[in-house]
């Protein structure tokens, strides 16, 4: 696109834009959808960044454009969909690609449930467009709002024992490379770059069509209820994750209870005779504007007044989910799939989450608790926690989500079906503990009470075998993270390199966790590094603002 047709343009550098101008005269009118001036912020406000260009391509060879001047113009891409994640992956000081606009059903096979879709549609638009065909999606996360793409490349998971991450039942995918080359791959075609690609975290390319199974449309009869933690550990074993298809647990370790949410697929028989009818969940209370904002307005206080935490969270919890234990809480409902899955994640949140093997779940509640709530021994509940941090003055936000999954269902090693950076267990189910720390109004809380938080809540799941969730917040070093996959994450390294030599799709997050640590003389040509960042006030939107800078590193 010449400068004379987007004047945004003119203000790039000099080489930049010729190379820009230069192409559009070769390219054949191919479109380049770019901008400048745009703010990218995660969605709960917690890191943002100015791109030097933000880019909406539309079809396939306006992404080869991009990447192939990029690549010309030296710069690095990164892509993003609606920034889900609360950490700096997608953060960049050079182009920033959306495929927002890039989110079409590509073909639909009913015979095989076979679906191929645009990599930009988001999950709330697939999952509409395949009801309105019969179909869905095996299992969704707690959220909607991802990109299929997003949700692939970050290992997005539900909770159930009978399924895995969401990228599970994927076939096939498409992505362009940095040398502008799009490849098709799957467990039968280029099985490594299909196994690195299913969760590429951004580093790998521009993912551009993804092809899954979808299965028929289903209905979910799910419920709820209210228990003492204490029950919830003795049928841990015996029958908690296996009662229903479907379960997940809020867990709150000051009044040590736990909200239990169970579902299972309704017959669609029932469905069409009416014997079950679908109906709505009673509104709760911070779904409603008075509970949203009174709970809102209570962790703001908090962040003044800490000791006061445990308290909100029996008032507002209680007023949510009952003030009793047992059937007189309960609540039921019957949704479409799509809708049963979602929950209201609120506010502005920082989120760590960390998968350790399921039979491991009562030991890390139970020490976590005993931490948090400098029990000593001879108090109900205690437990030796061993965590080698000191609670004291620590007070933090509720639930502890706790959700579990079983990547051995339906993928393998041996089938090329399982991702070299797949955080599950490969021999059993795995449990996800998310442990959130709400950010009302964009601050962040008093006295580092999320960094104290999450250096005992980590050091606990690294002691029990852990890995953290890719798209959340964690600490652990490039190090650690080889030694934790071992062979797994060499293999991602070396297909890493081979698709992507120059480092065009590498930034400083890559460089912090999947790279060896940073050394001027080994940086990628292509590689953006990090030079500052700078807190953004709160009447702006809170954060982080990251200021990365283009390796100066120039080609032979």
């Amino acid at each position: 696109m010449a400068t004379e047709s987007n004047p945004a343009l003119a203000s790039l550098p000099s080489n930049v834009r010729e190379i820009i101008e230069l192409a559009s005269l070769r390219d054949g009118g191919i479109p380049f959808r770019a901008k400048i001036a745009h703010v990218h912020r995660t969605w709960a406000g917690t890191f943002t960044s100015l791109p030097e260009l933000y880019i909406q391509p539309e079809s396939v060879p306006e992404v080869q454009k991009v990447v192939r001047l990029a690549r010309h113009a030296r710069r690095r891409v990164t892509t993003t969909g609606c920034g889900h994640s609360p950490s700096d992956i997608t953060c960049t000081s050079s182009w920033l690609v959306n495929l927002d606009n890039f989110n079409k059903i590509i073909s639909v096979d009913h015979l095989t449930g076979l679906v191929t879709v645009q990599a930009g549609i988001r999950l709330y638009q697939l999952s509409d467009e395949l009801d309105r065909r019969g179909l869905a999606l095996p299992s969704l996360g707690s959220i909607n709002e991802q990109s299929i793409a997003g949700a692939i490349s970050t290992g997005t998971h539900g909770s159930s024992i009978k399924h895995g991450l969401v990228g599970e039942n994927i076939t096939e995918l498409k992505i362009t490379l940095a040398n502008g080359e799009t490849l098709s791959c799957s467990s039968e075609d280029k099985p490594d770059l299909f196994r690195a690609a299913l969760i590429s975290l951004g580093a790998l390319g521009i993912i551009t069509e993804v092809t899954f199974k979808a299965v028929p449309a289903f209905s979910l009869a799910w419920s709820q209820a209210i228990d003492s933690d204490k029950r919830i550990f003795e049928r841990w074993e015996k029958d908690l994750w296996r009662q229903a298809e479907f379960v997940r647990i809020w867990w709150f370790p000051y009044m040590r209870r736990a909200a239990v949410w169970t579902a299972d697929v309704v017959d669609p028989v029932d469905l069409k005779t009416g014997a079950v009818k679908h109906r709505e969940p009673p509104t709760s209370y911070y779904d409603s504007w008075l509970g949203y904002y009174v709970y809102h307005n209570l962790l703001a206080l908090s962040r003044w007044i800490p000791r006061i935490t445990p308290w909100i969270e029996w008032f507002v919890f209680g007023m949510q989910y009952g003030f009793k234990n047992g059937e007189a809480t309960r609540i039921t409902a019957v949704q479409p799939s799509q809708k049963a899955f979602l929950l209201n994640c609120l506010y502005s949140q920082s989120v760590n989450e960390w998968a350790i093997p399921l039979h491991k779940g009562p030991e890390a509640l139970q020490r976590l608790g005993a931490w948090l709530q400098n029990l000593k021994p001879g108090d109900e509940g205690y437990v030796e926690h061993g965590i080698p941090y000191s609670a004291e003055g620590l007070w933090v936000h509720s639930p502890v989500e706790v959700r579990a999954s079983n990547s051995t269902v339906y993928t393998s090693r041996e089938a090329n079906t399982r991702p070299f950076l797949d955080p599950t267990q490969s021999d059993g189910p795995t449990l996800y503990l998310n442990a959130i720390m709400y950010r009302p109004y964009h601050r962040e809380p008093t006295y580092n009470a999320t960094e104290r938080y999450y250096l005992g809540f980590e050091w606990l799941m690294r002691e029990l075998g852990g890995k953290p969730h890719w798209a959340k917040t964690f600490t652990a070093t490039q190090a650690d993270l080889a030694r934790w996959y071992g062979e797994d994450f060499q293999r991602w390294g070396t297909v890493r390199e081979s698709v992507d030599p120059e480092g065009m799709f590498v930034g400083p997050w890559h460089r912090r966790y999947l790279l060896e640590p940073i050394q001027s003389d080994k940086l990628l040509p292509l590689e953006e590094i990090q030079q500052t960042t700078k807190e953004v006030p709160a009447r702006q939107g809170g954060g982080i603002q990251v200021v990365g800078i283009q390796n100066p590193v120039v080609p032979n």
